[in-house]
């Protein structure tokens, strides 16, 4: 039996590198713009500017006509920024109401079905498929009634990426069988809760007709040209039509219609393959092993040696209408198969769907699929077909701070038959490959993407970090790029060509280098003014303009080694091209902050604590819980859980203000 305690976390093959194209990594594309002397002889803040004429500064940030939403666009952060913390709770500027309410086992509100959670872990695996999954990750609201901008009563959507065996099971992986791996899988997946605002708060409603969890076995539908193709049908779906289930949901999007997107991200750690890894499995991140999560051993659709296409079936985003608990999800092939961290939503001047996504890997790229057929606000059953049908892209970014959208089409720039590619279902199983056939760039690990709703075509992605930049073979490593060893991360920014989303070219600068503000080393030294942050993950605009950033430095580094001194997760706001951060929210112990969800008068803001408690490179010891953190039960009988908070001011005031 193998050990309990090996290494388990929801990148568990992150510092891995899938990827052995030739094409240009993205650090050499930003050392031709960086004098080496000028750069290394001033200060990282006072020359990034000088040396790197794309860092955003408010003389030279991009200039876009305003879109407004229905609230005006804020013109200064409103709230004092707080200090560092090491504190196991969750932090807010005076003034601020911060309070869990969805916890890692509480019921979501199924009628007859409400479990309550079990602090010693007893909770059976029929009860798990009944309440919060673990490790809550990205968030989206939709108001009630469906239509209609409530902000008081509505639905939240949230994904929840991956499990610690240590944390869901009393003796962990000890004993393992098919039960075990079943609660995993019921682990995982997603939530749909119904909320309300009442006298006292806001509540989770329970039962409710909405209430909903999809997990690692709900049947959902395939569409697109992947639907049908050789390498999506197994003995159990010979027709490639039927998969089960979703898994490792990591960021999301939310669509003008009203449904949720969940983007499938680290699904490659949960399989394994003994026998030799062909070229596609190879470049996907399959492993020969799996200490973590081991369903593998009990289930053989993770045993790629017993069902060789399953993988083939993950790594999609999948649509689910909140609204309707009985509807099946759908994973859309059109929109390509890799390490999705998320898909940001938008529409282009003729009212085309675009949706950009990220690939979450060590130097992989930047995507943005268009659809072929236009959003009509009257007609959603019509809507609900649009991601079925249109054309990827794969970003590449030029040396002169333009950039070029590459279409991904069988049978145009060499994506054919020579190339491996059948047809265009093919293609898009394949879509790392293709990827790298058109020459696409390279990036530092691509996070979440954000759309400026008051900057129409300007477009923001997180970069977290990325520390195998500079090693022979990989970047370069020479006084010219401060980023090599990119321990910090930073935040792209580009606008596309005529503030369309579905222009074919693009200019791009980098919002900020993220790293510490009283460093001398200019690899670690950060842009920003005011409250200093690495590793980048979260990412979205509220309804007034302020971009809200969320960091995801990992467990076995908070507030170690590089992060001395920086404390544990937190919540930034930024005004673009202001370069003044401030830092908003703290989390407990161990956690990753991450989910952004507004309701639409921007007075109440929800977001995720993801895994608290979690600490260096191994799964929870079963008989140690609380060893890092004990929120936000603080029972001396608990264990720590994903949550839920709800954030309000205290005066009932817009967030930020």
């Amino acid at each position: 039996m193998s050990s309990p305690l090996k290494s388990v976390f929801k990148k568990e093959h992150s510092d891995e590198i899938s990827n052995h194209s030739v094409n240009p990594v993205f650090s050499e594309v930003v050392s031709a713009f960086m004098s080496r002397r000028r750069f290394l002889q001033m200060g990282m803040v006072a020359g990034a500017a000088v040396s790197f004429p794309y860092l955003v500064k408010p003389e030279n940030a991009f200039a876009a006509k305003a879109n407004p939403s229905a609230l005006s666009k804020a013109v200064s952060l409103g709230f004092t920024s707080i200090p560092v913390s090491t504190a196991d709770t969750v932090t807010v500027p005076e003034g601020y109401i911060a309070r869990p309410f969805y916890r890692w086992g509480d019921a979501v509100g199924i009628k007859g079905n409400l479990p309550e959670f079990k602090f010693d872990a007893s909770n059976t695996t029929d009860e798990q498929a009944a309440q919060a999954g673990m490790h809550h990750d990205g968030m989206a609201w939709f108001s009630l009634p469906q239509g209609k901008e409530n902000p008081a009563h509505g639905l939240l959507a949230l994904n929840h990426e991956y499990i610690d065996n240590g944390m869901l099971f009393k003796d962990g992986t000890a004993n393992w069988d098919l039960d075990k791996a079943r609660k995993g899988q019921n682990a995982m997946g997603i939530s749909v809760i119904e909320v309300k605002k009442d006298n006292v708060g806001w509540q989770v409603v329970r039962p409710s007709s909405f209430a909903r969890r999809i997990t690692v076995n709900t049947p959902m539908q395939l569409s697109g040209p992947a639907r049908h193709q050789a390498l999506m049908k197994t003995a159990a779906d010979p027709q490639g039509e039927v998969v089960l289930g979703t898994m490792q949901n990591c960021a999301n999007g939310k669509t003008p219609w009203g449904t949720y997107l969940t983007c499938e991200e680290n699904w490659s750690d949960i399989f394994v393959k003994k026998a030799p890894r062909n070229v596609l499995e190879k470049r996907y991140g399959i492993s020969d092993s799996d200490e973590s999560y081991r369903w593998n051993e009990v289930d053989e659709r993770f045993s790629v040696d017993k069902t060789p296409n399953e993988p083939n079936r993950f790594g999609w985003v999948v649509e689910i209408d909140p609204y309707d608990p009985t509807s099946t999800p759908r994973k859309h092939t059109a929109l390509g198969r890799f390490k999705h961290e998320g898909a940001a939503v938008t529409l282009a001047g003729d009212n085309r769907v675009v949706v950009y996504m990220g690939d979450d890997q060590k130097f992989e790229y930047i995507y943005k699929f268009i659809s072929e057929n236009k959003y009509d606000p009257g007609d959603r059953k019509a809507n609900m077909q649009l991601l079925e049908s249109g054309t990827l892209y794969v970003a590449r970014f030029n040396d002169d701070g333009s950039g070029d959208w590459l279409p991904l089409i069988f049978g145009e720039n060499g994506l054919d038959q020579s190339k491996g590619f059948d047809n265009q279902g093919d293609l898009l199983i394949k879509t790392r490959l293709a990827a790298d056939t058109v020459g696409a760039t390279k990036m530092d690990r691509p996070e979440w993407i954000a759309v400026d709703t008051h900057a129409k075509g300007s477009v923001y992605c997180t970069l977290t970090n990325n520390s195998d930049r500079g090693k022979e073979g990989k970047a370069p490593v020479d006084a010219a790029n401060p980023r090599a060893n990119n321990q910090f991360g930073h935040i792209m920014h580009w606008r596309e060509e005529r503030a369309d989303p579905a222009s074919a070219k693009f200019t791009w600068n980098i919002l900020v280098l993220a790293g510490r503000t009283d460093s001398d080393d200019p690899k670690a030294k950060g842009s920003m003014q005011g409250a200093e942050f690495g590793s980048p993950d979260g990412l979205s605009f509220d309804h007034r303009g302020v971009l809200w950033i969320q960091t995801d430095v990992s467990s076995s580094t908070i507030n170690k080694k590089a992060y001395e001194g920086m404390g544990n997760n937190q919540m930034i706001a930024t005004l673009p091209g202001t370069n003044e951060y401030r830092r908003f929210l703290t989390g407990p112990r161990g956690c990753e902050i991450t989910g952004i969800a507004f309701t639409p008068d921007n007075r109440t803001l929800f977001i995720n604590i993801q895994h608290p408690g979690e600490g260096g490179d191994d799964i929870t010891d079963p008989s140690n819980p609380r060893a890092i953190s004990n929120w936000p039960d603080s029972r001396s009988d608990g264990r720590p859980r994903s949550s839920t908070v709800v954030i309000t001011k205290s005066n009932g005031g817009i967030i930020g203000t």
